[in-house]
C-alpha cells in the first residue's frame, strides 16, 4: 500500500514539472503575433490620426462622404449576396458530399480543391471571358432563345458577385461538409418515425444541428468578401468600387495613409465585431450548455 502512495505521488509530482509554468513556451506565438500583426495595426491607427493633421478628420471625411459611402454600401451588399448565395449553393453540396459514396465524394473534393488552388488571377480572367457580351454564357442564353441582347455581366456589380461567389463557394462547403458528416443519420430517421415529413426534418432537425457550421462558413466568407480586392476590381470597374480597391488607391495612387489607415481601421473594427458577435452567440453559449 505504501508503495502505490509512494509512486502515485511520483507520478502527480512528475505531472505537475511537466505542465507548462508562465509564459516561456507561448512567448514565440504571442512575439509573432505582436510583431507581425499589433504593430502594424497601432501604426496604421496612428498614421490614421496624426496624417495629414492631428484629428480625427480623416474618419469624419471618409464617414460623412457620400462618394466613401456607397463604397461601403458597395461593400457589404456584394458580401452579403456573396454570403447568401454561397450558403444557398454550398448546403445542398456539402450535404450531398456527406451522404454520397466514399470515391464519389472524394473525387468532387479533389475539384473543389484543385478550383482552390488554382491561380486567383487566371479565374478571375476565366470568368471575364465568360460573362463578357460576346462570351459564353451570353452565347448560350441567346443561342436558347432566352434573351435577345447580350446582358450586362461585366463592369458591374453582377459581374463580382457571381466571380465572388465561384471562388468562395469551397469556403462554405469545406466546414459545412465536416459540420453535417457528424451529424447521426439515426437522428433524421428518428424523426421520420415520430412522424415529420421531410421539410420538417430540414428545419427542425438538420438545420439546427448544421447552424454552427453554417454559421462559421457564413462568417468566413463574408469576412473575406469585405477585403477582396482582385475579383471586385477586374469584374467591377472603377465605378463599383469597393472598400479594398478604395484603400489601394489612398495608399498607392493617392499616397494618403491617413484615409487609407481610417479605411483599414474600419473594416477591422466590422470583422472584430462580427467574430465577437460569433462568439457571443455561438462559442460561449455552446460551451456553457455542455
Amino acid at each position: 500500500m505504501s508503495t502505490y502512495i509512494d509512486v502515485a505521488s511520483e507520478t502527480a509530482t512528475t505531472s505537475k514539472a511537466a505542465r507548462p509554468t508562465g509564459f516561456g513556451e507561448i512567448m514565440p506565438a504571442l512575439l509573432f503575433v505582436g510583431i507581425f500583426f499589433i504593430v502594424p495595426v497601432v501604426a496604421l491607427l496612428l498614421r490614421s490620426v496624426f496624417e495629414p493633421v492631428a484629428g480625427f478628420g480623416n474618419y469624419a471625411e471618409l464617414l460623412g462622404s457620400a462618394t466613401y459611402l456607397k463604397i461601403f454600401a458597395n461593400t457589404f451588399i456584394v458580401s452579403g449576396l456573396v454570403t447568401a448565395i454561397s450558403l444557398l449553393i454550398g448546403f445542398p453540396v456539402a450535404w450531398t458530399l456527406a451522404i454520397m459514396p466514399t470515391r464519389l465524394a472524394s473525387l468532387i473534393f479533389a475539384v473543389l480543391l484543385l478550383s482552390m488552388w488554382t491561380n486567383l488571377l487566371a479565374r478571375t480572367y476565366a470568368w471575364m471571358v465568360l460573362l463578357q457580351r460576346t462570351g459564353l454564357i451570353n452565347k448560350m442564353l441567346m443561342g436558347m432563345g432566352l434573351i435577345n441582347q447580350p446582358l450586362p455581366l461585366v463592369n458591374n456589380l453582377t459581374g463580382v458577385t457571381i466571380g465572388m461567389t465561384y471562388i468562395m463557394l469551397p469556403f462554405i462547403i469545406l466546414p459545412l461538409y465536416g459540420v453535417i458528416k457528424k451529424i447521426d443519420p439515426a437522428i433524421l430517421q428518428a424523426a421520420a418515425l415520430c412522424g415529420a415529413n421531410r421539410w420538417q426534418c430540414l428545419t427542425r432537425v438538420l438545420l439546427p444541428l448544421a447552424a454552427r457550421g453554417m454559421v462559421a462558413g457564413a462568417l468566413m466568407v463574408f469576412v473575406m468578401s469585405l477585403g477582396y480586392y482582385v475579383t471586385p476590381s477586374l469584374l467591377g470597374g472603377t465605378a463599383n468600387m469597393m472598400l479594398a480597391e478604395l484603400i489601394a488607391q489612398f495608399v498607392q495612387s493617392l499616397v494618403n495613409w491617413g484615409m487609407g489607415g481610417a479605411a483599414a481601421l474600419v473594416l477591422l473594427v466590422v470583422t472584430l465585431s462580427l467574430y465577437a458577435v460569433q462568439l457571443r452567440l455561438f462559442g460561449v453559449q455552446n460551451t456553457g450548455g455542455r
